[in-house]
């Protein structure tokens, strides 16, 4: 069947679909290594809006057959783009379908994994923010915690916390690492910022927290260290408040709330708590925050996510014991195309994926780059219903309803 994206996708699925054989992918997740992905069995392309298609696919892996879903999206049609899904700041989260709605998207997944929960930092709120970077409108919205702080399955070698798929200017999508590149200076003095509306600034550095990063507390970014995530909490931390470019206050203690438009929250822990302790009330500073690619492309949106597919290779080192419900998003067409995939939850299902099954899947359906995202129960797609023009949640999260999230991948079709 001819996609609803274009005769592109038509030849690349059909391509692909019939000749994945159970066993050994070529070139697959590493010398040695080998999956237990059968064919993927995709059904009939339903159309979503111009440009945009969805499926509802099944496959056999190694821990059984699996549902999923695959949204398709032709970067080429001028009336398809893609954004991020926010609830409105980093530091909050709603379930996708009311971003969707509240957007007006089409379509749209769950993202980067999150900081949902604090048992290891007792008495310690929670960020709901997530692990990687995140650009909205080409604005960018935050920076990485460390690699240490990180939540989700281990990395594959060669990548970290900055890795994002994204979608530039010239409406390609691409794998790329985003890395602050931010300042703090006055008069006499000036310094790197460590983070960036991020639930972990690094050992020794200072944090900068803007209107976007929202009301919840910022003590969370003094905990753990750069390597160790449920490490103890820094009793040596200090923040600023800096108002229309002056100094207006300075505390030993963390604090929470909503940041005033025009403000910035200094956070600095050990050798960065003693450069904010030496501000002075009233005195100029400049923070500059901004986020560098290493491709040197500018980005219209992104979001972190850990690659598993590059070059239609599965990453060396990919895990292939560890099976769950999955969320993924992946490239073809040399960036003209974008696949988002979801599994159903594992309670009604079969018990899902591994990543390096995954990454098969991905490379199947046509993509040649792609990353995971955050799985289980934050796994979501959602597509709007034709007849209603209401978004509808097409898989079946695991728990049987949505988990709230802090972001997501929108498609429009405008």
């Amino acid at each position: 069947m001819r996609s609803v994206v274009g005769a592109r996708t038509a030849v690349a699925v059909a391509a692909t679909v019939g000749v994945v054989a159970a066993g050994v992918v070529a070139g697959g997740v590493g010398a040695g290594q080998a999956t237990a992905v059968d064919r993927v069995r995709l059904a009939a392309d339903v159309p979503v809006a111009p440009g945009i298609g969805y499926r509802a696919f099944s496959v056999t892996g190694s821990h059984g057959v699996v549902s999923g879903h695959l949204v398709t999206a032709d970067l080429t049609n001028r009336r398809v783009s893609v954004d991020l899904l926010t609830p409105g700041t980093v530091s909050s989260r709603v379930p996708l379908s009311q971003m969707v709605a509240a957007q007006g998207a089409v379509a749209g997944v769950n993202a980067d994994f999150f900081n949902i929960e604090e048992s290891q930092h007792v008495g310690v709120a929670p960020t709901n923010s997530a692990v990687g970077p995140a650009v909205a409108h080409g604005e960018a919205l935050k920076a990485a915690v460390p690699d240490g702080q990180r939540f989700g399955p281990g990395l594959p070698p060669g990548t970290s916390t900055r890795d994002v798929i994204g979608v530039g200017y010239d409406k390609r999508a691409r794998l790329d690492e985003l890395t602050l590149k931010g300042s703090v200076r006055t008069r006499s003095s000036a310094f790197d910022l460590g983070g960036f509306n991020q639930y972990a600034v690094p050992e020794g550095g200072v944090g900068a927290f803007t209107p976007k990063w929202g009301d919840v507390s910022r003590q969370r970014a003094v905990c753990g260290t750069d390597t160790v995530r449920a490490a103890a909490c820094s009793t040596d931390a200090y923040e600023v408040t800096v108002r229309n470019g002056r100094v207006v206050s300075g505390s030993a203690t963390i604090g929470a709330g909503a940041i005033a438009e025009g403000s910035v929250v200094l956070v600095g822990r050990e050798a960065g708590a003693d450069r904010l302790r030496a501000l002075r009330t009233g005195e100029r500073v400049k923070v500059v925050d901004r986020l560098t690619s290493t491709s040197g492309k500018r980005f219209e949106f992104a979001v972190g996510g850990f690659p598993v597919l590059r070059g239609g290779e599965p990453l060396p080192g990919l895990d292939t014991k560890a099976a769950a419900t999955r969320t993924a998003a992946g490239i073809g067409d040399r960036g003209r195309l974008l696949y988002l995939l979801v599994l159903d939850g594992s309670a009604e299902s079969g018990a899902g994926l591994t990543v390096a099954e995954v990454a098969d899947v991905l490379d199947t359906v046509g993509a040649d780059a792609g990353v995971n995202l955050d799985g289980g129960g934050s796994s979501t797609l959602v597509t709007r219903d034709r007849a209603t023009g209401d978004p509808a949640v097409r898989n079946h999260p695991t728990g049987g309803a949505e988990r709230p999230v802090p972001e997501g991948i929108g498609l429009f079709s405008r």
